[in-house]
């Protein structure tokens, strides 16, 4: 569905024609630009917009059936942008991801969205209050766009660094370490960075173009080389995040391996628990055995004292073999 549709001349806004066609020629008469949103257009909804716009129909197939890496993409007529904003959930600590494809054209934006996060109001409400910034022309709002989804990592990964210092209190407790819950509470976390990471890492590619720093890079159209440098604003931003996931990532990957490093350990210690108390068992389940058999002719068999001998004898070896096991840390 079309979420929004407005003509901006001059970085301010005024209320196009409902018709598309008109209001493209509207935008370009008066050197302004159109700027469409939609949220998870359905195909036939989307037609219109594709034939008044001339989009090549592979972006067009790319924007309909989402779930597309970032990338960006160079046809005759337009530029095609595809984000993935994340969204983190305090509740269950989790992180979602959306995608929003933009078109940019010769006078003209279209922007599609899939997902309930990230809407895009939000940014077409603050370049409004922008002038200045929203005369520049199309570019400008593929800026604020991406500018938007980069900021917004910035928070999830401060989220998630947060998530991180928890789950490795948790770990390194005496008393919470080897609860059974912790590995699967780690591996969670791996795949919540994992799905975090799927968003930024492919995206400095693009962000790398559109700022020109990239070796043999070329300009890239319907963007104005005037915003390299808010561009490469935007990726040192992203580089910074990347960062931040790539030490996440080894973070929680070494959080998982002192982990199973603890259980390793304490589960040697259960063991050599057992075997010392086992040993300790078997003194006097050794000598009642051998007085327990029936034979008649058998050394201080008749004795008196056989009996309390005996057991001051095992007694005596019990506390022996305690202390030896205990000087040695095994009990």
């Amino acid at each position: 569905m079309i979420v929004d549709c407005a003509v901006y001349q001059d970085g301010h806004r005024t209320e196009g024609p409902d018709d598309l066609s008109d209001a493209l020629a509207a935008a370009r008469a008066s050197g302004g630009f159109v700027w469409i949103g939609l949220h998870e257009p359905s195909e036939k909804e989307f037609a219109l917009v594709t034939e008044e716009f001339a989009l090549h129909p592979l972006a067009v197939e790319d924007a309909l059936k989402a779930h597309q890496r970032p990338k960006l993409e160079v046809y005759d007529d337009s530029l095609f942008m595809v984000l993935k904003p994340v969204v983190y959930e305090p509740s269950s600590d989790t992180v979602t991801s959306g995608e929003v494809m933009v078109f940019l054209g010769h006078a003209f934006v279209v922007t599609v969205r899939h997902g309930e996060g990230s809407p895009l109001g939000v940014v077409r409400r603050r370049l409004e209050q922008e002038p200045e910034l929203l005369g520049k022309g199309p570019t400008s709002v593929l800026y604020a766009i991406t500018d938007a989804t980069v900021d917004h990592y910035l928070e999830v990964a401060t989220e998630l660094q947060t998530d991180l210092e928890e789950l490795e209190a948790e770990v390194f407790s005496p008393d919470v370490g080897g609860s059974r819950n912790t590995a699967s509470r780690i591996y969670t976390f791996k795949r919540q960075v994992l799905e975090f990471r799927r968003a930024t890492g492919p995206l400095a590619a693009p962000l790398t173009r559109l700022s020109g720093t990239g070796t043999g890079t070329l300009a890239v159209p319907f963007v104005e080389e005037s915003a390299q440098p808010f561009f490469r604003d935007v990726n040192d931003h992203l580089t910074r995040v990347n960062e931040s996931v790539e030490g996440l990532d080894r973070l929680v990957s070494d959080i998982l391996s002192a982990h199973l490093a603890q259980m390793s350990v304490r589960q040697n210690d259960d063991m050599r628990k057992i075997s010392a108390w086992a040993a300790m068992a078997a003194i006097p389940t050794m000598a009642a055995g051998v007085y327990g058999m029936n034979f008649e002719h058998m050394p201080e068999l008749r004795w008196v004292w056989s009996y309390p001998a005996l057991m001051a004898l095992m007694v005596m070896t019990e506390v022996l073999v305690y202390r030896l096991f205990k000087r040695r840390g095994w009990l």
